[in-house]
């Protein structure tokens, strides 16, 4: 009697085609996304159109960060079902990973079947899926669920202050990089280095499984493509990197605050999440004379709601 086959034989070709997908949709449509986002902080100067810079001590790395927090503050106050798409995101990511390290550790590669397929590139291809776990575990654990004490430092990165949390996260530090910092960081440019290359290498892969670079000379067209994409990936993501790592974090503070004034709802909620009195400590803080401290004030007492 033949040996029954289990569920994830018998289904071996939807699976692997369902695996691939994920790994573009929505992981890889994300990934570009957020990559692009976060390099802002290097380039975002030059897309604020004229709009001024919210600090006097402005330059790149400071018009970066304004531009990175207004997209960040649009991100969680104006895209629609922002949780569900982050459930959506977080069972694909589970699908993939579960379904990658079950296809990792069966050894059912390509490999025999596509003899273009080099060794190297899937041996690698397992080892940055199995570190790009861990990192994105890290990431989330810390950025997004706040588990402070894997932080130097212990900073607790909030979308309201975005640009100089990260930086404070990165360096271990709000003032200079600290041992625990540079390990951090290292753990990042690693993470993102692995991540960017399990998407292009996976892409590459994805257009044989689904039967559409068959020939040698059609994936070796399609893998230019890929290549092409990995490397302004790499950019996107080495950039935002250096960009939290040089930023002033100081710097990044005041022109969050200031956007914040700017913004009576937004000023509302920081104030009822974080307290009156924290707030004002924090304008007490950071705002310089330079930075017109008496006209912020002014514009917390006339955000603050009429007294009868």
């Amino acid at each position: 009697m033949a040996n029954e086959q289990s569920f994830l034989e018998k289904h071996h070709f939807l699976l692997r085609r369902l695996h691939s997908l994920t790994g573009i949709v929505p992981i890889g449509v994300f990934l570009i996304a957020h990559l692009v986002t976060n390099s802002s902080l290097a380039w975002g100067k030059f897309a604020l159109r004229g709009e001024p810079i919210k600090a006097q001590d402005g330059g790149v790395l400071a018009g970066g960060a304004q531009y990175f927090q207004e997209e960040v503050m649009w991100i969680n106050s104006e895209i629609p079902h922002l949780f569900l798409i982050e459930v959506t995101l977080w069972v694909a990511i589970a699908f993939h990973s579960i379904l990658g390290i079950y296809y990792a550790t069966t050894g059912k590669s390509n490999t025999r079947h596509y003899a273009y397929q080099d060794n190297w590139r899937y041996t690698l291809q397992r080892l940055s899926g199995y570190l790009g776990i861990l990192f994105i575990f890290y990431h989330i654990a810390t950025l997004r669920w706040q588990w402070d004490f894997l932080v130097p430092g212990g900073a607790t990165w909030s979308h309201h202050f975005s640009a100089s949390t990260l930086a404070a996260a990165m360096k271990g530090s709000t003032e200079t990089m600290t041992a625990g910092g540079f390990a951090v960081a290292l753990l990042y440019l690693v993470g993102v280095t692995m991540l960017v290359f399990h998407f292009a290498n996976g892409l590459w892969t994805a257009a044989i499984t689904w039967g559409l670079t068959i020939s040698e000379q059609a994936q070796r067209r399609w893998g230019v493509v890929c290549a092409g994409l990995g490397a302004a990936l790499m950019v996107a993501g080495w950039s935002a990197f250096a960009g939290a790592l040089a930023l002033d974090h100081d710097t990044a503070k005041r022109i969050e605050i200031k956007l914040i004034m700017d913004n009576p709802e937004h000023l509302e909620i920081v104030k009822e999440k974080y307290g009156e009195e924290w707030w004002n400590d924090e304008v007490e803080k950071y705002m310089t004379p330079g930075d017109h401290a008496d006209d912020a004030a002014d514009a917390v007492s006339d955000a603050s709601p009429a007294q009868p």
